[in-house]
C-alpha cells in the first residue's frame, strides 16, 4: 500500500472554474499536495497518457476531450492514498457518485467527470512519473 497517488484535473472543471474549490476539498480530507502543475495536454501526451486505451471506440473522444483545455496535473500523499481518493471523488459516472464527493459537486457526466485518480499503486506511479520528474517534487 502506497502513501501516494496521482491525480489531474480535467478541462471540463478547470473550464468551469472549479479548480480552487476541488483542491480545497483535496485539502480538507487530508492529503499533502507534493507536487502539482498547471498544463495544456498536446495530442501526443494525451494519445500517450491514455494508451491503454488506443483500441477501444472512445480513445479518440477522450483524446479530444482532455486537449480541449488545460488540466491540473498533481501527486498528493496520505496514508492509504490511492483508496482514500476513489473515495474522495466518488464513481466515474456522477449520478452513480455518493453525496459529497468530487464528482457528485463538479462532474457534468460520466466523459465530463472533473478528475481522474489512480486505480492502483502501480498506475499512481506510472501515471505520477508520466507527468513530474523526481526533481520536480517537493
Amino acid at each position: 500500500m502506497s502513501n501516494k497517488t496521482f491525480t489531474m484535473i480535467k478541462p471540463d472543471a478547470v473550464a468551469n472554474g472549479h479548480t480552487g474549490k476541488i483542491i480545497d476539498d483535496i485539502l480538507q480530507a487530508g492529503f499533502k499536495i507534493e507536487a502539482m502543475k498547471y498544463l495544456q495536454l498536446s495530442r501526443a501526451q494525451a494519445e500517450s497518457f491514455y494508451g491503454i486505451h488506443r483500441e477501444r471506440p472512445f480513445f479518440k473522444d477522450l483524446v479530444d476531450f482532455m486537449i480541449s483545455g488545460p488540466i491540473v496535473a498533481a501527486i498528493l500523499e496520505k496514508d492509504n492514498a490511492v483508496e482514500s481518493f476513489r473515495t474522495l471523488i466518488g464513481a466515474t459516472n456522477p449520478e452513480q457518485a455518493a453525496e459529497g464527493t468530487i464528482r457528485k459537486k463538479y462532474a457534468k457526466s460520466i466523459d465530463a467527470n472533473a478528475i481522474h485518480g489512480s486505480d492502483s499503486d502501480a498506475n499512481a506511479a506510472i501515471e505520477g512519473s508520466f507527468f513530474f520528474s523526481q526533481f520536480e517534487r517537493f
